[in-house]
């Protein structure tokens, strides 16, 4: 179990930030896998970073304080005395960025291949079901941008 592993996806991409943005101060070693930092947020928080033993770390933090929780601020030290894992944390990001956008664009090219499939009374039908479970502004936006009028 690692730091980045018991992180919450929120937690790691606010400590990434705060880690670019050097949020991150006043980091001493203890020894080989345990820290300390102060980290600026709505305040300073008091941090310590246990490497060997992730749920050990601590943070000052409202959501952190007490708890076995590893917030942004154990995160953004994590990556402050671990840059290498920023590097790979932000390089996986963007990897799986990537495949999510080949997976969206793929999608949406079988889905307008299926719509070329249907009957004029299937894609009515599916339009009908569409406009009965969207959001409203979807409907409302299709009868602005196509002018309908009362008839």
């Amino acid at each position: 179990m690692s730091i980045i592993t018991s992180a919450s996806g929120s937690s790691c991409w606010r400590g990434f930030d705060y880690y670019k943005c050097k949020k991150v101060r006043n980091v001493k070693k203890l020894n080989n896998n345990e820290y300390t930092s102060v980290v600026s947020g709505n305040q300073d928080y008091d941090v310590y970073l246990n490497l060997e033993h992730p749920r050990k770390s601590t943070c000052n933090c409202p959501l952190a304080n007490g708890k076995r929780i590893i917030c942004k601020h154990i995160v953004a030290t994590y990556f402050s005395v671990v840059p290498n894992s920023a590097k790979d944390f932000e390089e996986e990001q963007e990897r799986l960025q990537q495949e999510y956008e080949e997976y969206e664009e793929k999608q949406y090219e079988n889905v307008i291949k299926y719509l070329h499939k249907m009957s004029k009374k299937e894609l009515i039908e599916e339009l009908v079901y569409v406009f009965d479970y969207a959001p409203e502004w979807i409907y409302a936006d299709f009868i602005r941008r196509n002018d309908v009028k009362d008839s």
